[in-house]
């Protein structure tokens, strides 16, 4: 495989994708031969940075696959770790990710979605001294004393968990459509039922914990793709204090906390496991991604790994929303499953929602159907060479795999997949890592009763 010269060789292709390109093999690939060093650095809230040093070629021939990798570079740690402000020491690159990242760019989602977030206008700065990376984790979640609910919004249905001294009492699953509904009442009144069906099976609600796919910051909603279709007056007005007026609304003044759904997956991890250095992905409506460090403390990181370039083939999927293409969210979430079923020779009925979609492709594994092995075990090749690379990025131990596509017979054939590779292909990385499933009711609810440990009782 080739790619603006540089060639890229695999041992393990998905049977669906014979086109994939896994990044970090460009990656590779592309270093072996550049020798010009740069400094790239990306400023994020409270004057946290992530910067790094590499190199690039620096030559007439080599400038589209310097600025290609130098792109995709930032926007990895643009969605890994957030920011509004890139550093570069190199005017050549300085110039290009200018004129990428501004309006009408071609990263244009990036460059708003980051300044809406951080309410800072995104910049591109050329310095001749890159910042140094700076971090400031925190310990969050793992309280388990009292009545507490749990509450873990994804973008097909939502779940709830009523959780006594630790113990999960009940838990639900209910089907609702978020992204498709511009009425910020609809996901309103949803919060609101899941936390009152929740509060019939305790004495008492002494807290609330929110998981959600979304950015967060002091509890409120900056960025979701779940409010897709809602106004941006609406959004303003209704949606950032969305889940602290459906807590207080319904219970008072209880403590709460509400967190990406990300950290809370990577925290139940933790806890189900015993043990810190836990990166946790959740296969669902998108692909949700936290980290919980050797410390048990959360990063602060925006980890939001769905919009994290993965595939290197100029003809991969294009992800609707940010409009990028070869991303996570293409290859880890049921949209994974929905693009490989028509390639195995899976007719799926448009009619259906994208979660009744993959449940009809999890019912032909269950009955064994080659076709539907096909398909996980192509996405057990992406995240071979996807988990390597985030072992770059991390230096995770541990990585637990949650969600609805990790359900059943097919995230059983995915993980074995996965690991087989990652032996073959990179079996020093593999050496150090402990991929696994947690039980099947876990991989499924386990993320709200999770979240119902996130905020802590001060007596």
């Amino acid at each position: 495989m080739n790619r603006f010269g540089i060639n890229v060789e695999l041992k393990h292709i998905p049977p669906l994708d014979p086109e994939f390109i896994p990044l970090m093999r460009f990656n590779r690939a592309f270093l072996a031969e550049a020798s010009k060093p740069v400094g790239i650095a990306v400023e994020r809230a409270d004057g946290q940075v992530a910067a790094f040093r590499t190199f690039i070629h620096g030559t007439p021939e080599m400038v589209q696959a310097d600025r290609y990798y130098i792109d995709r570079m930032v926007k990895t740690a643009l969605w890994l770790q957030g920011g509004f402000k890139v550093y570069t020491d190199d005017r050549d690159l300085y110039d290009y990710l200018s004129g990428v990242y501004c309006q009408g760019g071609e990263r244009e989602f990036d460059w708003d979605f980051m300044a809406s977030v951080f309410e800072q206008p995104f910049q591109v700065v050329l310095t001749g001294q890159v910042p140094q990376t700076k971090d400031a984790p925190k310990a969050i979640g793992g309280h388990l004393e009292g009545c507490r609910i749990g509450f873990d919004a994804g973008g097909s249905d939502r779940k709830v968990s009523a959780v006594v001294d630790g113990e999960t009492v009940f838990s639900e699953e209910v089907v609702w459509f978020p992204k498709v509904n511009a009425d910020p009442d609809y996901h309103y009144e949803g919060i609101v039922a899941a936390l009152k069906s929740a509060a019939e099976h305790m004495p008492r609600v002494d807290a609330v914990g929110v998981s959600s796919a979304g950015v967060f910051i002091n509890n409120r909603t900056m960025n979701a793709s779940l409010f897709l279709q809602v106004p941006k007056d609406l959004f303003d007005a209704k949606v950032k204090d969305i889940y602290i007026r459906a807590i207080t609304d319904t219970f008072g003044d209880v403590p709460y906390i509400v967190a990406n759904d990300g950290d809370v997956s990577a925290l139940a991890g933790a806890m189900n496991l015993g043990e810190n250095n836990v990166l946790g992905i959740a296969m669902g409506t998108s692909e949700a991604v936290g980290y919980v460090d050797a410390e048990g403390r959360v990063t602060g990181w925006l980890n939001e790994l769905a919009f994290v370039p993965v595939d290197a083939n100029p003809e991969a999927m294009r992800d609707e929303w940010s409009g990028d293409i070869g991303c996570g969210v293409k290859y880890f979430s049921q949209d994974g499953v929905i693009k490989l079923a028509p390639r195995a020779g899976i007719e799926l009925d448009e009619s259906l929602s994208p979660a009744e979609k993959l449940k009809a492709v999890q019912g032909l594994m269950a009955q064994d159907d080659p076709r539907a092995a096909d398909v996980y075990s192509s996405i057990g090749v992406y995240l071979a060479h996807a988990l390597a690379f985030y072992f770059d990025l991390y230096h995770y131990k541990h990585v637990l795999l949650l969600g609805r596509v990790m359900s059943g017979k097919g995230g059983d054939l995915i993980l074995s997949t996965c690991k087989a590779v990652m032996a073959d292909e990179y079996p020093e990385i593999a050496a150090q890592i402990n991929p696994t499933l947690p039980d099947e009711k876990f991989r499924r609810v386990g993320q709200s009763a999770a979240a119902a440990s996130l905020p802590e009782i001060v007596k």
